[in-house]
């Protein structure tokens, strides 16, 4: 059947995955040459760190619900354009879903003496701890790791906080008292606590000696 010249493109139209377009032999290869690169899963990965769903994934990149999840499942490979409207959904380069899993190992190493120390809270005298990071170097980063020294400040000025996740601090110095939800937790050097962080939290140091932790967050 001929292609009419006159004949327009449907914008609306959604682009077609390489799956699709390309003839058995060429689609054995074109998976077995991108299998390594984990595009579903990594696609999936980015879709449940924003809280999206298909539907509301679909709506953003004007892609059906049904064409992005047999994308995430490596059922289809995406074209380049298809790739690249995802991509801008979520802010990444097209890099970041052809870099080889099995090839890419993180690793960083941050010194003592490159760390800078931060305050809670800037611009104020009533902080309740400086934290370093632990991780800054590492990209990308699955978790986020710091090291925290808590200050003695009166109950009445602390501000409570939270944050999407989950974080877990292991107490390596001191006494501190940790309280989430309302509810405190007394913490003496070794012990260690893991709580829902988008419950609202703060610290409190509760003797005079140093008191230090590391905290582990992820989301």
């Amino acid at each position: 059947m001929g292609v009419n010249g006159n004949s327009k493109a449907n914008p609306n139209k959604e682009p077609a995955p390489i799956a699709n377009s390309a003839p058995p032999a060429s689609k054995a290869i074109v998976a077995g040459w991108l299998k390594p690169y984990l595009i579903g899963e990594k696609l999936k990965n980015l879709r449940l760190r924003k809280n999206l769903g298909l539907e509301e994934l679909g709506r953003h990149t004007g892609l059906s619900a049904a064409m992005l999840s047999k994308l995430e499942r490596s059922k289809l490979y995406p074209t380049l354009p298809t790739l690249a409207r995802i991509a801008t959904v979520f802010d990444v380069g097209l890099d970041h879903f052809f870099s080889d899993e099995r090839k890419r190992h993180v690793v960083a190493v941050a010194r003592k003496r490159d760390r800078q120390r931060f305050p809670e809270r800037p611009g104020t005298p009533d902080v309740s701890y400086f934290f370093e990071t632990l991780d800054y170097d590492a990209t990308p980063r699955k978790l986020n790791a710091y090291y925290a020294e808590f200050q003695k400040i009166a109950k009445e000025k602390l501000k409570p906080h939270a944050h999407a996740g989950a974080e877990l601090l292991y107490l390596t110095s001191g006494k501190l008292v940790v309280s989430i939800g309302g509810q405190s937790y007394e913490l003496d050097e070794g012990d260690s606590i893991y709580f829902d962080s988008s419950v609202s939290h703060t610290y409190f140091r509760s003797g005079e000696s140093p008191c230090a932790a590391l905290v582990v967050t992820v989301r």
